[in-house]
C-alpha cells in the first residue's frame, strides 16, 4: 500500500509547488499591469479635447477702469476730476474699438484716429484745469510709470526745500 500512496503525495507536492510558483510569478511579473492585472484601467467617461476659448476683448469700460487707479495717482485728480476723465476716456476708447471692428485702410484708420484724438483732448481741455490738462497731456506722452516718479521727485523737492 505504500506504493499507492507515494505518487499521490508526489502529485500533490508537485500542484502544490507549482501553485506557489505560480503566485510567486505572477506577483513579481505582472506589477505595474493596474488593478486586478487587467493593464491600464480606462475610465468609463470618454475625454475629449477641451480647447480653450480665446479670451474675450475687454471693453472700453473695462481697459479704463485698469488704467484709471493710475491715471488718479499721476494726476493728483479728486473724485470729480477722475469721474469726468473716466467718462471721456471710456467715450472715445469705445470709439476706437468701434474704428478697429470697421478694418478701414491705414490711410483712413489713420485720419480717423487722429480725429479722435482732437476731439478728446479738446473734451479734456474744457473739463479738466489747466494744470491737470498739461500734466494729462504729459503723462500720455510719458507713460504713467514716469509721470509718477516725476511727482514724487517733485514732492521730495519741495519736503527738501
Amino acid at each position: 500500500m505504500k506504493t499507492q500512496n507515494r505518487p499521490s503525495f508526489f502529485k500533490g507536492a508537485i500542484v502544490l509547488i507549482l501553485i506557489l510558483i505560480g503566485t510567486d510569478c505572477y506577483a513579481q511579473f505582472n506589477q505595474g499591469m493596474g488593478r486586478n492585472g487587467m493593464g491600464r484601467q480606462r475610465s468609463a467617461i470618454p475625454r475629449t479635447q477641451h480647447n480653450p476659448e480665446p479670451p474675450k476683448p475687454k471693453t472700453s469700460e473695462e481697459i479704463v477702469d485698469d488704467q484709471m487707479p493710475s491715471i488718479t495717482e499721476a494726476l493728483v485728480l479728486n473724485d470729480f476730476e477722475a469721474a469726468v476723465v473716466s467718462s471721456i476716456l471710456k467715450k472715445y476708447v469705445q470709439e476706437r474699438i468701434e474704428a478697429q471692428i470697421l478694418k478701414l485702410p491705414p490711410e483712413k484708420m489713420g485720419e480717423v484716429f487722429k480725429n479722435i484724438a482732437e476731439r478728446q483732448d479738446e473734451e479734456l481741455k474744457q473739463s479738466l484745469p489747466p494744470e491737470k490738462y498739461d500734466g494729462f497731456l504729459n503723462l500720455m506722452k510719458d507713460g504713467v510709470n514716469k509721470t509718477i516718479k516725476k511727482n514724487k521727485k517733485k514732492k521730495r523737492n519741495k519736503d527738501d526745500n
